[in-house]
């Protein structure tokens, strides 16, 4: 349970980040749906609903993303079952449910770099860039290793171009968080291997994806590869699995994702 004190609804991302940095106890609303697991005294709540940031459009070069847009939207939207093949609608379909995935915002997932997220793993794996208001546009690679700001993440872009990628996870039951997620990708010679929910957030497998982009497909390589992705990335324990299980299931998993990608037209 979460306590505010006071609740603001901005008419401008200007006005919305210096109420949110006025006092350290102020902070952004999205949909609310993690704050409500955990127990935290907001003083002033700042409600982005007023600045339409709920969308989801392309122009030449990129598909542009809102903020405030639910996973329900990524899910259901045409577009994103066209791009990438449909990773993304695939990778929000088992969270919780569908009410869950109508209140749970792309830009507070994405900006709180969630560990657990299936979201950011697969986002991860595209050409995936960010925009803060002060903080400016960077890739998600770059944004997810910067230390924590207080900022507002208004805007995510990702480029149209003609990547093949695919999404897995591990889970002990259907709407459970994930044990372990993968995100694999190829735009012609170069490959991206992801793997998230480590517990920690996703990470590109720098090694693994420099390995595969050789073109060498044998099984042998592709076992490889997934073998340096397991042993290029730290694991670690929770109630969900132990850092052991966590490296065991990634060869799997990498090895599976690749085996797909490869089979895509």
């Amino acid at each position: 349970m979460f306590t505010i004190l006071d609740l603001v609804q901005p008419n401008t991302i200007d006005e919305a980040y210096k109420v949110l940095v006025d006092k350290k106890s102020n902070t952004i609303l999205g949909g609310c749906a993690f704050l409500r697991m955990g127990a935290k005294r907001i003083g002033t709540a700042v409600d982005l609903s007023k600045l339409n940031l709920n969308y989801i459009k392309e122009d030449d070069e990129y598909i542009e993303v809102g903020a405030m847009t639910t996973f329900r939207d990524i899910e259901t939207s045409p577009l994103f079952r066209e791009y990438f093949n449909g990773i993304l609608p695939k990778s929000v379909s088992n969270i919780i449910g569908v009410q869950f995935r109508n209140v749970v915002t792309v830009g507070a997932t994405v900006y709180s770099k969630y560990g657990f997220s299936d979201l950011i793993t697969a986002l991860l794996c595209l050409d995936t860039e960010v925009e803060l208001y002060k903080g400016k546009r960077m890739s998600l690679e770059e944004f997810l290793e910067r230390p924590y700001e207080k900022d507002i993440l208004t805007r995510i872009f990702i480029k149209k171009n003609n990547r093949k990628a695919v999404y897995g996870n591990l889970r002990n039951a259907i709407s459970d968080y994930p044990i372990l997620n993968v995100s694999v990708s190829r735009l012609e010679d170069k490959w991206t291997v992801v793997v998230g929910a480590r517990p920690l957030h996703a990470k590109i497998a720098k090694g693994a994806s420099r390995e595969l982009s050789s073109g060498n497909f044998s099984i042998e390589n592709v076992e490889n590869v997934a073998n340096i992705a397991s042993e290029e990335l730290h694991f670690g324990s929770n109630m969900r699995g132990s850092a052991q299980y966590r490296k065991s299931m990634c060869k799997v998993l990498v090895k599976r994702a690749i085996m797909e990608v490869l089979q895509c037209k």
